[in-house]
């Protein structure tokens, strides 16, 4: 039962990763200007984003619990580092729509 999920992840997903880092490395380059969040898209390998907020007024955890609101799940890793991590249910609109939720957290 428990190897159940990694039979299907081996036998039917493969094929989509690379959709998935796809839209780790845009939602990366999406970031890239964001002002309060340093980002480098060139460390993007998988589908995992790692971000560092750089406004000194501003902790991880605020930020993700207030992107929550809108429904863009970001995981604080450290007291100004943010994860994100896309998957087969991220599509590559919400994306975009992650890049803006985020880039107006960031403004206030």
């Amino acid at each position: 039962m428990i190897a159940a999920a990694g039979i299907v992840a081996l036998t039917e997903m493969v094929d989509r990763l690379s959709e998935d880092h796809d839209n780790a490395h845009k939602l990366a380059e999406g970031l890239v200007d964001a002002e309060g969040l340093s980002v480098d898209p060139g460390s993007v390998q998988t589908n995992i984003v790692y971000m560092n907020i750089t406004k000194d007024d501003l902790l991880s955890a605020h930020l993700a619990e207030q992107l929550a609101r809108e429904g863009v799940l970001l995981l604080p890793t450290g007291p100004r580092q943010l994860r994100a991590v896309t998957n087969y249910h991220i599509a590559a609109d919400d994306v975009d729509y992650a890049a803006a939720v985020i880039r107006k957290g960031l403004q206030g």
